[in-house]
């Protein structure tokens, strides 16, 4: 007998889980003392009947749409904009990683007088908001793979320079979660795909970060697992609604378990998003498994731990290796960034600025800008031997 899809999480924050839980809408709302919200979706969601039927569900609600695939400062203006035109008094983002983190942002900047980029995560530049013009957020993924739902910051290109910025403060954590399966049952396999790694490397990065963190190590192994176990069935069969709520739910986990850290794939990620205007997720697929060989003398005693929650058989760094290449193969991901439009220019940027990415602090072995270009390099060429 298979266990029950719906439950009610509260860690990190309040999660509804389970299929159907979108008509609780205007219940999460009303919790979080919403009674005019704005919801901020993507320029692609616009139209779609499940940003109808939230509209619906709650009288009164704004519609701000404008928000890109790899959102930019001028995305979060036009939606302070509209949020402070129409009065609002809180935020639902609806969406993938994009439309969320451009809701939390908006909802933190609602109070701000400071400009954007005066609350990246730097140091401890958060304590320089005003935590009481915060406004509440529900959170509605649509996609299972950032996890933005469960996070604290979001990610915005900062287009004078072509970087992408991460805005942090502790309660930009949405008030609730609605973790709707139902919701991604018309993600295409190629985004179901993209998306699951990306929530895979969240998971596995956060593992291999250095320092103790128990909590965040046991959320990611489950998490790896879960995907291991889903996201081939999801991608297969996208009415799979068991395996789509495993895979929101690994989703959350990866980015609950990030609080640790993450590491260079990510530290590469972001200035490839930000330069080429790639898919963030399948980014982060593309690359992964150049950073495990990047990384392998700091982190073969932490993969025999992953084979084993995997069931692996064999050497464990191998064995690990081998399966994320295979998993990836199986799922129809690019072995190269070259195959998915990034051309080999610029590397020695890319380098510098992967090494001054928040990121690039939570990867277990220390790396430079010039190791990050080469590492750049081989995942455009798709050379495995990393000699750049």
């Amino acid at each position: 007998m298979s266990e029950p899809l719906k439950a009610n999480w509260n860690y990190p924050t309040t999660i509804w889980a389970g299929p159907g839980r979108i008509a609780e809408l205007p219940a999460a709302c009303a919790r979080l003392g919403i009674r005019r919200p704005l919801l901020v979706t993507d320029e692609g969601l616009k139209d779609a009947p499940m940003v109808r039927a939230a509209l619906a569900l709650v009288p009164g609600t704004g519609l701000f749409a404008g928000v890109r695939g790899n959102p930019v400062a001028a995305n979060i203006e036009q939606g302070l904009a509209a949020y402070r035109a129409g009065g609002h008094d809180g935020v639902i983002a609806v969406g993938g990683g994009s439309a969320l983190d451009a809701g939390k942002v908006i909802a933190f900047m609602s109070g701000q007088t400071r400009p954007l980029w005066d609350f990246e995560d730097v140091d401890d530049w958060w304590t320089r908001a005003d935590s009481r013009g915060i406004a509440p957020v529900v959170a509605v993924p649509t996609t299972a793979g950032t996890g933005s739902e469960v996070g604290r910051a979001g990610v915005v290109i900062n287009e004078q320079t072509h970087q992408k910025k991460i805005i942090f403060h502790p309660q930009m954590m949405p008030g609730v979660v609605i973790s709707d399966p139902e919701l991604t049952v018309g993600l295409p396999p190629k985004i179901t795909a993209a998306t699951g790694i990306d929530a895979f490397v969240h998971c596995f990065e956060a593992f291999c970060a250095p320092g103790f963190h128990p909590l965040a190590d046991g959320i990611a192994l489950e998490g790896m697992r879960l995907i291991q176990t889903y996201l081939p069935r999801a991608c297969a069969d996208g009415g799979d609604i068991e395996a789509r709520s495993r895979m929101l739910a690994a989703a959350s986990m990866g980015a609950t378990a990030f609080q640790k850290g993450l590491g260079a794939v990510h530290a590469i990620a972001h200035p490839v998003g930000a330069h080429f205007n790639t898919h963030h997720g399948l980014t982060n697929a593309v690359i992964l498994p150049y950073v495990i060989v990047h990384n392998r003398p700091a982190i073969e005693s932490r993969l025999a731990i992953i084979a084993r929650t995997l069931n692996l058989k064999g050497e464990p760094f191998a064995a690990v290796f081998d399966w994320v290449l295979q998993f990836r193969k199986a799922l129809e991901i690019p072995h190269s960034l070259a195959e998915i439009g990034v051309p080999l220019s610029n590397p020695d940027i890319i380098g510098h600025e992967a090494s001054l990415d928040p990121s690039a602090g939570g990867n277990p072995l220390p790396t430079d800008a010039p190791a990050y270009a080469r590492l750049f390099r081989s995942a455009v060429k798709g050379d495995l031997r990393l000699g750049g």
